[in-house]
């Protein structure tokens, strides 16, 4: 069975990403990982993700076992090209061609139905990552409330400090404290 990943206008030129996609072309997964860690290119990090992204969903979209897999092809083609100018000599002008890639990779199993999940086990597994998920939201959610609960008590503290002090005489009624050095900074001077 073939699974596979998508990456369109990645704005890298295509015969720069194609030297990387040959590399892997017909490695095991594992392999294939290793060799985009340790190679040192600038699309590297963007095929790993691709790659691991391909693997993600051969295990959860159709079951299959990560160590029975391969890259089978890794297509790059041209996507659209961004047209810049660049000025020259003698008020002429010239054309620079940013070029964007696509990118496709297939995996493919070594041999055929080899570790592969039912739709039943599938199912179990999808039930139990919802459950987490949920699990997980009623947590943050928690979590925000006492949030929200902790500010709105300081809030309400800060208030009645700031109420104490007015009654005590500190503060005028306009904000400003008795002959304070905000008074004398911003007082207004006569010509």
């Amino acid at each position: 069975m073939q699974v596979s990943a998508k990456l369109k206008n990645l704005r890298t030129s295509p015969r720069k990403v194609r030297l990387v996609a040959n590399f892997i072309k017909g490695l095991d997964v594992a392999e294939a990982l290793s060799q985009l860690e340790i190679q040192i290119k600038k699309s590297n990090p963007i095929m790993k993700k691709l790659l691991e992204s391909a693997i993600s969903n051969a295990e959860n979209n159709f079951g299959l076992d990560k160590d029975n897999l391969y890259v089978y092809s890794a297509k790059v083609g041209a996507g659209a090209t961004l047209k810049r100018w660049m000025p020259r000599a003698f008020g002429r002008a010239s054309t620079i061609l940013k070029r964007t890639s696509q990118i496709e990779i297939i995996l493919e199993e070594r041999v055929e139905g080899k570790g592969r999940k039912t739709k039943e086990e599938m199912e179990k597994e999808k039930q139990k990552r919802m459950e987490a998920r949920k699990k997980e939201d009623k947590e943050a959610k928690k979590e925000q409330a006492e949030k929200e609960e902790v500010l709105k008590n300081e809030g309400d503290a800060t208030v009645k400090n700031t109420e104490k002090i007015k009654e005590s005489g500190k503060i005028k009624k306009g904000g400003e404290t008795k002959g304070g050095l905000a008074s004398r900074i911003f007082r207004r001077k006569s010509m």
